[in-house]
């Protein structure tokens, strides 16, 4: 029997009906989170593709959102993912501005990342899974 890893990343209905209008607008979308000060800190929505991501970038997975084709790949920095790997990631949404590359930024909207630490049952499966890097993707 195949064991099934918890997800590391989610996202909130409210940020899903967001993201719903965004696919309509431009099309397939993906999330990239990085390390960065002032808008790298946000998660950043761009067109699937648009972002090109880095060869050490880490995949978290895949955001199945209903009503929007093709699931969003979300992608996070390796010092980032060094410093969350302990922490299951829920993309949700605030008014405010968006980061300024962001798709949401001119819906009065931004993204923003809510964490919890992994129980541990769901690390004991995690902690030695392999990760699936930009290397590997590309």
């Amino acid at each position: 029997m195949e064991t099934v890893l918890p997800s590391r990343v989610d996202v909130t209905e409210e940020a899903s009906a967001l993201l719903r209008k965004l696919a309509a607008i431009h099309g397939p979308l993906m999330f990239h989170q990085s390390g960065g000060c002032c808008d790298g800190s946000s998660p950043m929505c761009y067109l699937a593709g648009e972002f090109r991501v880095g060869g050490s970038d880490v995949f978290l997975g895949e955001l199945v959102v209903d009503q929007i084709a093709e699931p969003i790949k979300v992608w996070i920095s390796l010092p980032q993912f060094e410093y969350w790997k302990h922490t299951h990631l829920t993309i949700d949404l605030v008014k405010g501005r968006g980061g300024g590359f962001s798709l949401e930024a001119p819906e009065g909207f931004r993204f923003l990342i809510r964490s919890r630490l992994f129980s541990d049952d769901e690390w004991a499966l995690l902690e030695n899974a392999p990760i699936l890097t930009g290397a590997q993707e590309n």
